[in-house]
């Protein structure tokens, strides 16, 4: 009986004694991951992986395969799925939100909170396209999407900061 009292003590004192580091190890994880994405975005690397459409009417839509938005330097490379009405296209129904172009009138700013906000424009060969972006501190992103042509749309999905870490 005393030898179980005291493996149950020895188990109690290493499982407090472990449990301070896992703590200082989230703290630590989480303060590299906003650091990351900070680095990555200020460097304008920029790729979301969408995995839920927004459209201006319907409900959401699940993505099945993979989407995604990317931005390096001056260049967007939007592979994005489009719902939506659209009041002016090519006869075929055009490229919708996939295609490479040069962005303009670039801009970054961050939240108290440290969600970065970025809008840019840039131009489809169907479109004027003007793209909203936030990406919260967690990693998750929110992508809005105003074409000239067609009914806005929007997605969620998560920025891909580990993926751009190990290529460093």
């Amino acid at each position: 009986m005393k030898s179980t009292n005291k493996l149950i003590y020895l188990l109690v004192l290493v499982l407090g004694l472990s449990l301070p580091v896992n703590a200082q190890s989230k703290k630590e994880k989480k303060e590299a991951r906003i650091n990351a994405i900070k680095e990555l975005v200020n460097a304008q690397k920029i790729k979301i992986d969408v995995d839920i459409a927004y459209p201006m009417t319907g409900a959401s839509i699940n993505l099945t395969s993979m989407y995604s938005l990317t931005v390096r330097n001056d260049s967007v490379y939007s592979y994005l799925p489009y719902y939506g009405v659209a009041y002016n296209i090519p006869y075929g129904g055009g490229s919708g939100l996939i295609f490479n172009a040069p962005i303009t009138n670039y801009e970054l700013k961050y939240k108290k909170d440290g969600t970065a906000n970025i809008q840019f424009k840039t131009s489809s060969p169907d479109d004027n396209i003007t793209y909203s972006i936030s990406i919260y501190t967690s990693g998750k992103a929110d992508i809005y999407v105003t074409p000239i042509n067609r009914q806005g749309i929007s997605y969620h999905g998560n920025f891909q900061y580990e993926l751009h870490k190990q290529k460093k």
